[in-house]
């Protein structure tokens, strides 16, 4: 019969030293007749004898116990080529083999690991973004800690720079990245090549992060390479551009070729009675021609804002006199340093598409909603209508140039509005509202 208790087989293999052990002292009293002295000396022998074999008991035992300490310490340091193995199905038996499933998964799990950042340092050391990682150190001076391969060709021709100090290659970087780095926070900077020309810029974005790794506080840079791809899309821009500006200019430069000729036709029969009519057409197909070329300049020249402190209660005063709408005005003293004509020009912008929203040719003022409130260093202007707003590829792509849904439309409205409130250090941003129609905020800086 197999003894599966590791405690009921301990016992048993002592069970035989206890007997002994208990009837020797009285075989001695026995025998010697010597009283309580042959009993003293017989309980001591017995007592050696009983540690002897107890120790030889359980020496396997203290073995096994000694390995598995050690094993775990080899898990602690990252080793697991270690086994343990002992013989027989007892609670000793389960131990060892629980031991021994916990060093499989955690060989496998390290296994996984260093896959994992085997494909990771390959994935990190090939990409063309240049990233440099910097710790600062207990004297106070920034290392570099780690840097991929384009970190390397773009700072330091190729070069390892581990363990180099940061301020040492600030030095040696392009004149550009040192303004980059010195102005904080992200930033677009262009290099150009020494004796080179416009084609030869190159156009980089950085990006920095700041975190604590072990208790030490770390940046990370991220210098990323822009040139081809804001080439790409200047190109995709301009083939825009002029296929919108050919398009308008067909329409009305062909209704002008036709009416001219007509024109030219009536004189030479004498006709004259529907000339002012043809001139009247030219004339107005001329103007528009004329206002939509001035609104290409205008986007393009955007001048400086010129900065006075406007009160926003008077200011909106006098554009409800221009366009109707109905105010909430949450900030009655609120007051902003604006460019008083750029900023009306945008407002106007916002008001007229919120009406067109509508869909009404005189609406009313509860179309549309301004409403304006406070908020820390910020003003926030909504421009509210009851329209059925945007969907989602067009919310994305209305405040770009040249985007229109608009069948006669420029696609410059609401691009030359957010051109005026950057401008103005603020921000812009579109969002269709719950109970329909959309709402575009405006957050420019307080005075």
């Amino acid at each position: 019969m197999r003894v599966r208790s590791f405690t009921l087989h301990l016992f048993l293999r002592l069970l035989p030293v206890l007997a002994l052990a208990a009837a020797v002292p009285w075989l001695l009293a026995y025998w010697l007749d010597r009283g309580w002295e042959v009993t003293a000396i017989s309980a001591a022998l017995l007592l050696a004898l009983m540690w002897w074999v107890l120790r030889r008991a359980t020496a396997p035992m203290r073995s096994l116990f000694r390995a598995l300490s050690g094993t775990t310490s080899s898990y602690r340091d990252g080793e697991y080529n270690f086994g343990v193995h002992w013989h027989g199905d007892d609670e000793l038996g389960q131990l060892v083999q629980a031991h021994a499933d916990l060093g499989e998964v955690l060989r496998a799990q390290r296994q996984n690991l260093v896959q994992r950042e085997l494909m990771l340092d390959t994935m990190v050391q090939n990409t063309p973004v240049a990233m440099l990682l910097i710790a600062a150190g207990g004297d106070g001076i920034r290392r570099i800690t780690f840097s991929n391969v384009a970190a390397r060709k773009l700072l330091h021709g190729g070069w390892k720079v581990e363990g180099q100090r940061f301020d040492g290659l600030f030095e040696k970087m392009p004149t550009e990245l040192r303004d980059a780095l010195a102005r904080g926070g992200d930033s677009l900077f262009a290099v150009r090549e020494e004796d080179g020309d416009e084609d030869d810029e190159q156009i980089y974005h950085l990006a920095r992060r700041s975190f604590h790794l072990n208790g030490r506080a770390h940046e990370l840079l991220l210098v990323r390479t822009l040139t081809t791809e804001l080439r790409r899309q200047e190109v995709q821009t301009w083939k825009k551009v002029i296929r919108v500006i050919s398009h308008e200019l067909n329409n009305s430069l062909a209704p002008i070729a036709s009416l001219a000729h007509s024109g030219a036709e009536l004189v030479r029969r004498h006709k004259t009675e529907r000339l002012g009519e043809v001139l009247g057409t030219i004339e107005d197909r001329a103007r528009h021609l004329e206002g939509f070329i001035r609104g290409y300049a205008r986007f393009a020249k955007l001048p400086q804002p010129q900065l006075r402190t406007v009160e926003w209660a008077s200011f909106l005063a006098g554009i409800h006199q221009q366009i109707p709408f109905r105010l909430r005005n949450g900030a009655p003293e609120a007051c902003s340093r604006v460019d008083v004509a750029q900023i009306e020009q945008a407002l106007l912008n916002l008001l007229k598409n919120a009406h067109e929203a509508c869909g009404e040719a005189s609406p009313p003022n509860d179309d549309v909603e301004v409403r304006l409130a406070r908020l820390p260093q910020w003003l926030r202007l909504e421009i509210l209508d009851r329209g059925n707003g945007m969907n989602e590829s067009v919310l994305q792509n209305a405040l770009m140039p040249f985007y229109s849904t608009k069948r006669n439309g420029t696609g410059l409205g609401l691009a030359l509005t957010r051109e005026i409130v950057e401008a103005h250090g603020g921000r812009i941003s579109l969002q269709n509202r719950p109970e329909g129609g959309l709402c575009v905020t405006l957050l420019l800086p307080m005075a």
